[in-house]
């Protein structure tokens, strides 16, 4: 059974790596579809909302004659990204008393 990664998993997802250092796009993309097998194409529009949003910052630094677009996180992303890990844990444990009900956590 595959489970889904959407909304606000998403956006919890590109805030922690973000929040650990500012990082390009490719490298985040890579590591969050190798994690999660999740496209490019999903991660970028969840990119850009967040940068609308104010979440993120975006800045573009030359590298081989070419540019990387690096996202940094912003007090209010840090703020959303605290947020999104209160609803992972609640959800988290709401999902174990259903799953684990009437058995133990193996």
């Amino acid at each position: 059974m595959a489970i889904q990664a959407t909304g606000v998993l998403l956006e919890g997802c590109v805030l922690s790596l973000i929040s650990k250092e500012d990082t390009y796009g490719y490298i985040l993309t890579q590591y969050v579809k190798d994690s999660l097998g999740v496209s490019e194409s999903t991660l970028y529009p969840v990119m850009r909302r967040l940068q609308t949003e104010g979440c993120l910052e975006v800045y573009d630094t030359p590298h081989n004659g070419r540019n990387r677009r690096y996202y940094r996180i912003t007090e209010l992303g840090r703020e959303k990204y605290k947020a999104a890990i209160e609803k992972w844990q609640d959800f988290v444990k709401r999902v174990d008393s259903v799953i684990y009900q009437g058995g133990e956590k193996q």
